[in-house]
């Protein structure tokens, strides 16, 4: 999970018992120094609310960040697999509802995939509160990228105003094509002017 020549991994976890069912569940996983940082700001995030990050929840954050990009609830298990061959899908969606409800990742509906928050994660505040998730989704790459526009959450909340409607969440997907595919020379995933 650590790509070669990088920085020292800790492993994090260890092998438990699960929970009566006789089978050992190993959450040993080595990630990168900077996504250990990220998995401790997302365990005092939970503590300060009054919620644990487990290691399972901790271990499939951990895998969500490792990927880098929005990653389905059975990738994800198949990562989980490569430790633990019994784990079977309630134990990912488990661990993603409460991650969900943390405000630690994100579901983009378009692709039915999560992706961490990194707003929570880096600036250390959770998406408890109103936090109107933007995306960007380039259509040739799958690149995701998270905006916290404040000019587009006030304007969507001063809309919902006029019409006496109180937001309490909201996720915008918008689709097009990032910068790197758009540099990209014509024939490499079809001709630039249809990139745009």
């Amino acid at each position: 999970m650590v790509a070669a020549g990088s920085t020292v991994a800790r492993r994090i976890g260890r092998s438990r018992p699960d929970r009566g069912r006789g089978r050992i569940v190993d959450t040993s996983v080595a990630f990168s120094p900077r996504i250990e940082r990220l998995l401790d700001q997302a365990s005092s995030v939970c503590a300060e609310r009054g919620s644990r990050l487990t290691d399972i929840r901790r271990l499939v954050l951990g895998l969500v960040l490792d990927r880098g990009r929005p990653s389905g609830a059975y990738e994800l298990l198949d990562r989980l697999r490569e430790n633990n061959r019994g784990a079977a899908p309630p134990t990912v969606y488990r661990a993603l509802d409460f991650l969900l409800e943390q405000g630690l990742v994100h579901r983009i509906e378009r692709l039915s995939a999560f992706v961490a928050c990194t707003h929570a994660l880096e600036h250390a505040h959770g998406c408890s509160d109103f936090h109107a998730a933007q995306f960007l989704i380039c259509r040739h790459c799958g690149e995701v990228t998270e905006l916290e526009n404040r000019g587009i959450s006030h304007a969507l909340r001063a809309a919902g105003a006029e019409h006496g409607f109180h937001i309490s969440a909201s996720t915008i997907e918008a689709e097009g094509t990032c910068a790197a595919c758009r540099a990209k020379p014509a024939g490499m995933d079809g001709p630039a002017e249809s990139r745009q």
